[in-house]
């Protein structure tokens, strides 16, 4: 009896809390916060119920995770296009497209960004998610101005630029090309914007 008990322990998990963890945000983003049931989640996570509550908590703690997730997933992508040895107007560029291609991802039409499409839905009334999404931003912000101040020294950019203005400037970018491409604002319109601002921040000085 207890060979039994302990072998039942020590079964692995049939499920990819990784995996399971994507899924989630996949449904939250496309039905929003309120309407997704644990039974959408269930499905979509190939979970029970009793599983998904041990894994992740309720609706609500596995919604915490999720933005957590794709926060980290973001901030990965942040880093690695914004290496300091690539140049910094081909890396916005290139991070912009990055967004573009996130934001026209839904199976059912543009589906803009999780943070700013659905998590901002809920922070009113949330104070969890208020904090989840207010540091999510700071983040952003001081990662842009780290880029611009490296790009400043660098003779990227003009050495009386602010790079912390600049960087609200940045942020501000992708949360409008966020919520204009979930309004269905062409693709080729929103890569004008791109455009405008790269060409906004001026030629790159001379290196004389």
């Amino acid at each position: 009896m207890v060979q039994k008990q302990a072998a039942r322990r020590g079964r692995p998990r049939l499920y990819d809390p990784e995996v399971a963890l994507e899924r989630a945000i996949d449904v939250f983003w496309e039905r929003g916060y309120s309407a997704t049931s644990l039974d959408d989640l269930c499905a979509a996570m190939d979970m029970n119920r009793p599983s998904l509550y041990a894994a992740f908590g309720d609706k609500h703690d596995l919604f915490i995770k999720a933005l957590g997730r794709y926060r980290e997933r973001t901030r990965a992508r942040f880093l690695t296009t914004f290496a300091p040895d690539r140049p910094l107007r081909a890396s916005l560029r290139d991070y912009y497209q990055g967004m573009l291609n996130r934001f026209f991802s839904g199976e059912h039409g543009p589906r803009g960004c999780f943070m700013m499409s659905v998590a901002t839905l809920e922070a009113s009334q949330d104070p969890t998610v208020r904090a989840v999404i207010a540091d999510g931003l700071r983040a952003m912000d001081d990662g842009f101005e780290a880029r611009f101040r490296l790009g400043r020294k660098q003779g990227e950019i003009a050495r009386d630029a602010d790079p912390a203005a600049l960087a609200r400037l940045a942020s501000g970018l992708v949360h409008s090309l966020a919520i204009r491409a979930r309004a269905g604002e062409k693709r080729q319109s929103l890569e004008a914007v791109i455009d405008s601002f790269l060409g906004a921040l001026g030629a790159a000085p001379s290196a004389s």
